[in-house]
């Protein structure tokens, strides 16, 4: 099937999701998650069928993003049945304004209508994006990288299953079987069709959605995420932030790529982190005051604009907060960024200037995500400033229109 024929296919559907009430919509997400649920053994044999294929071609860390197992899906589980547990984002009433002449003005939230979605090779974002599409009553085509298409087939025909059983058209889940740049092409430019594109993977694919969309768009992050250790943070307490968050799980967009540390304490807090990086495996590139510290390879022009990806952390030492703010503002994608301190003035600045989708204090950027922040599973983290932003949970993923009551009023 086209593009084209997806795209009608999908634009057909939507009034039937869009008219559809909350009972309707979480019967439909339940339907969803117990028909993954029993196709758990095909989706993980195409999974590893894409796990094989890849291998040699992309790095281990991109391999663990790729592959999923029995945990993995019961949390793909778990996030459509917390979707369905949230309020329904649509028909609420944002603000209502009575006029002088009568008139009776209600802004109030609606469904989007087609929601695209172009991600890489995370396959759990399938079911992610579909019970968030759905639950805010839009239409969801789907457009996964290559290295995953076997296993987003298997987890899109479950979600299909389960809406036939719910009593909807299997076209409000649509995957697009094509993963030559040309469909993503199709996509940014299916104006008439495509209410909203929401680009999901690594830096070259949002630049081009961003650059090339003819249909609105929003622009999810890349994550060139710091972690700074101020003269006053407590040092074991900056460390297991800065392990965590570079480490726990380096292929993420969350995960910190970049070190800075105070230079009053980076005589003592640089070897600290070096041992528990060590144990990690985390290769160290350093600047040319960290590399008088401790060892590890020099950094060149680029490693502090780089998402690694990967067990690789650029380190900097730097002499004040402001500093830090600086690095940051030259060299962020806006995404998360830490500062640890006990200091309540440097933590104030440091939140005010920062100009990040989110800011933390004494805590690790990992946190950045949709379920960590209470919003069921999300679609990406927003590092736009027009709009949504930050993780985009179920509420974000409705618009708005203003419907207005009269009784005859003329102008």
């Amino acid at each position: 099937m086209t593009v084209q024929e997806l795209l009608c296919r999908a634009k057909k559907a939507k009034n039937q999701i869009a008219m559809a009430d909350t009972e309707k919509k979480n019967e439909l997400l339940c339907q969803m998650r117990l028909a993954l649920l029993e196709r758990e053994e095909e989706i993980l044999q195409a999974n590893a069928a894409d796990v094989e294929a890849a291998r040699g071609s992309i790095s281990e860390v991109m391999i663990d993003r790729l592959s999923l197992n029995h945990d993995r899906i019961l949390g793909m589980a778990k996030g459509i049945e917390e979707v369905a547990a949230l309020a329904d984002p649509i028909g609420r009433v944002l603000k209502r304004t009575e006029r002088p002449n009568g008139l009776l003005i209600e802004k109030v939230t609606v469904p989007y209508g087609v929601i695209a979605i172009i991600y890489e090779s995370r396959p759990n974002v399938t079911a992610d994006a579909a019970a968030l599409c759905l639950k805010a009553g839009s239409v969801c085509v789907l457009r996964g990288g290559k290295e995953s298409i076997r296993s987003n087939m298997a987890t899109v025909a479950a979600l299909k299953e389960g809406a036939r059983r719910a009593g909807f058209s299997e076209d409000v889940i649509c995957l697009v079987a094509d993963t030559t740049r040309q469909s993503a092409n199709d996509l940014m430019r299916a104006v008439g069709y495509v209410d909203l594109l929401i680009p999901r993977g690594g830096a070259g694919l949002i630049r081009a959605c961003v650059e090339n969309a003819l249909v609105p768009c929003i622009e999810t992050g890349t994550g060139i995420c710091h972690v700074y250790v101020d003269k006053a943070a407590d040092l074991e307490m900056a460390a297991n932030i800065l392990v965590n968050a570079k480490a726990s799980r380096p292929s993420v967009c969350n995960a910190a790529e970049v070190c800075l540390v105070h230079q009053d304490v980076a005589e003592r807090f640089l070897p600290l982190a070096q041992q528990k990086l060590a144990e990690k495996k985390v290769q160290l590139r350093l600047c040319p005051r960290a590399a008088k510290i401790i060892s590890g390879q020099a950094a060149n022009e680029h490693d502090f604009d780089t998402e690694f990806l990967d067990y690789i952390l650029g380190v900097r030492v730097v002499d004040s907060v402001q500093q830090a703010i600086e690095h940051i503002a030259l060299h962020s994608t806006h995404h998360s960024e830490v500062i640890v301190t006990q200091d309540k003035a440097a933590a104030d600045l440091f939140c005010r200037m920062v100009d990040s989708a989110a800011v933390y204090v004494n805590a690790s950027s990992r946190f950045t995500d949709g379920g960590e922040f209470g919003l069921g599973c999300e679609m990406g983290i927003a590092t736009q400033k027009l709009g949504v932003r930050g993780p985009m949970g179920l509420e974000e993923m409705s618009t708005y229109k203003y419907v207005i009551h009269g009784n005859g009023q003329v102008r």
